[in-house]
């Protein structure tokens, strides 16, 4: 069980080690983070309405937070564990309020304590929807978005066209991903079995596997799906959806963070 000296749930200790299981992937995460939040101060000013689409454990309304004070969140999610994570990590702070939705139902609006927002952001999400249900998702935050407010989406994208770069790049960060997992470093697969044995997170990750599969099985990579990956098709379809601008303003190896304005 993971708790504080006071014998309560360690939240913190739960963000933290969500955030260095993120960081094995993606070393650059901290930076995009720093990015968007830029992003959200330059177009929506210091006290934002900002909804934290598919928010996970809640890092990027962490950073927000810290950087905006005066800013408001909301956090939405499908999975329970993390949103269990989440809630406890945010309890008492009344900037910060939580729906649990799912981003494929055509009502998950209804959902939301807020009909408009000045900034929508989202982090290593939105890669698990196949095409047109993101196509309608762009529309649908295209809506919720007052005219002016930013959309931030960082995710793992790709750039054709560089092809030799962009191997030699990701064969430099698996062979550090290797050395840190020799030293200890945790996986996606490990994080979650580390969730499934605590006592406090134990059911919130039982419903979690019951709906979106259980992440500690180690399977062979699923067939290809209908998941598009490249930058331009993003920011053409953001543009199709109703966002007057749309570009790439930070980019790693393998991902991407593209901003489009209402």
């Amino acid at each position: 069980m993971t708790t504080s000296a006071s014998g309560t749930t360690d939240w913190q200790h739960w963000q933290t080690s969500w955030d260095r299981q993120q960081e094995w992937y993606m070393p650059d995460r901290e930076e995009r983070f720093r990015v968007m939040t830029d992003a959200v101060e330059a177009v929506a000013g210091r006290t934002p309405l900002v909804l934290d689409l598919a928010c996970g454990t809640g890092s990027i309304s962490d950073r927000v937070l810290r950087a905006l004070p005066g800013a408001r969140t909301v956090c939405v999610d499908i999975d329970p564990a993390l949103l269990a994570i989440a809630r406890g990590h945010f309890a008492g702070d009344e900037r910060v309020a939580f729906a649990e939705a799912d981003l494929t139902d055509p009502d998950w609006t209804a959902r939301l304590p807020h009909g408009s927002f000045d900034a929508v952001v989202t982090a290593t999400a939105l890669h698990w929807l196949d095409t047109e249900p993101l196509r309608r998702l762009y529309g649908t935050l295209a809506g919720l978005l007052r005219d002016g407010g930013v959309f931030l989406n960082a995710d793992h994208m790709d750039d054709a066209s560089a092809p030799r770069l962009n191997a030699a790049l990701g064969t430099l960060l698996t062979r550090r991903q290797e050395r840190q997992r020799s030293e200890g470093a945790l996986d996606w697969a490990d994080w979650w079995s580390r969730v499934a044995d605590d006592p406090t997170l134990a059911a919130h990750a039982s419903r979690r596997f019951a709906l979106l599969g259980d992440p500690r099985e180690r399977r062979p990579s699923p067939v290809e799906r209908d998941r598009p990956t490249a930058t331009d098709w993003h920011l053409t379809t953001l543009r199709e959806q109703g966002f007057t601008e749309a570009r790439q303003i930070w980019c790693s190896a393998g991902d991407a963070l593209v901003a489009a304005l209402r």
